[in-house]
């Protein structure tokens, strides 16, 4: 499953008055629904359940915004979790099943390449502007409530809403990866042996 931030300025202010039609309490009524929406997928086991919560928010704010009459937010989006948590399941099943298709590298290989890999996510977080580093490190640093509690006060400390540093950190995800992917390639490339493609 694709996670993607679709959330726009719009979409978010029919959410919200979906919840309430008092701004206040909208957005405390918000974060109540993305804290039941995080704990679902946590005790469903789901390693990205914030990323989770967040893609069935954008699906139901979607579907305000196409016009849909949801007449209990709680359960429609309860509804929308169970499918997001079925594809993340189902995608899941399907990477195992490559997996077990896939002949068992050698350990010495395997080994070399998560150092390649490891030193290449090290010299990627290296080449970050030093703001930029910290703030992914200080996003990952924790786990379960006091995770949630620790983005809230980074939040705070940017000055900037929960929503829009969690795009700030996608964004810096996806950049780390794509510099991980190169610098893998590079490496493999210089350690292969000559004449081999």
């Amino acid at each position: 499953m694709e996670i993607a931030t679709v959330l726009t300025r719009e979409s978010l202010e029919k959410l919200l008055f979906c919840l309430d039609g008092d701004p206040e309490r909208a957005g405390e009524k918000y974060e109540t629904l993305r804290l039941g929406l995080v704990r679902f997928f946590e005790w469903r086991g789901c390693a990205l359940s914030e990323d989770h919560a967040d893609e069935t928010i954008d699906r139901v704010a979607r579907k305000l915004i196409q016009g849909e009459a949801i007449i209990d937010i709680y359960k429609y989006s309860a509804g929308v979790a169970r499918f997001v948590y079925l594809e993340t399941v189902k995608k899941r099943h399907q990477q195992e099943a490559a997996l077990r298709e896939r002949p068992a590298a050698p350990s010495a290989d395997s080994t070399a390449a998560q150092e390649t890999h490891l030193e290449c996510l090290r010299r990627c977080l290296r080449d970050l502007p030093t703001e930029s580093s910290q703030l992914i490190l200080t996003y990952h640093q924790d786990m379960g409530s006091t995770k949630i509690e620790g983005r809230k006060r980074l939040a705070q400390q940017l000055g900037v809403s929960q929503h829009a540093l969690r795009m700030r950190l996608q964004r810096l995800r996806t950049k780390i990866e794509e510099c991980v992917v190169s610098c893998v390639r590079s490496q493999s490339g210089r350690n292969r042996p000559p004449g081999v493609l």
